[in-house]
């Protein structure tokens, strides 16, 4: 698994080709920062999708564990903390 890559937002501005062909023809990963603190994730589409994958697959075993019915609003409140795990794990 690649490991991202920590760069600025000034960077990204000067060489945002550059960087957006290393993500779709390399596979890199990108951390992109503003004043050290981390703002956003530059990642194959490939990627992304596997993540939103990973998001509904627990969902679903979250939904499954469950016996009693499930409003709309646990439902989008699980939903939610599922991507967000995937996420987190997938970044470990």
């Amino acid at each position: 698994m690649p490991v991202a890559e920590k760069i600025s937002t000034m960077e990204v501005r000067e060489r945002l080709g550059d960087y957006l062909n290393r993500v779709a023809l390399r596979h890199d990963q990108f951390i992109i920062e503003r004043r050290g603190k981390p703002l956003a994730a530059m990642v194959p589409v490939e990627k992304l999708a596997e993540l939103e994958k990973a998001a509904r697959e627990r969902l679903l075993e979250a939904l499954r564990s469950r016996r009693a019915p499930l409003s709309q609003r646990d439902a989008d409140r699980l939903a939610d903390e599922a991507k967000h795990r995937s996420r987190k794990r997938k970044r470990a």
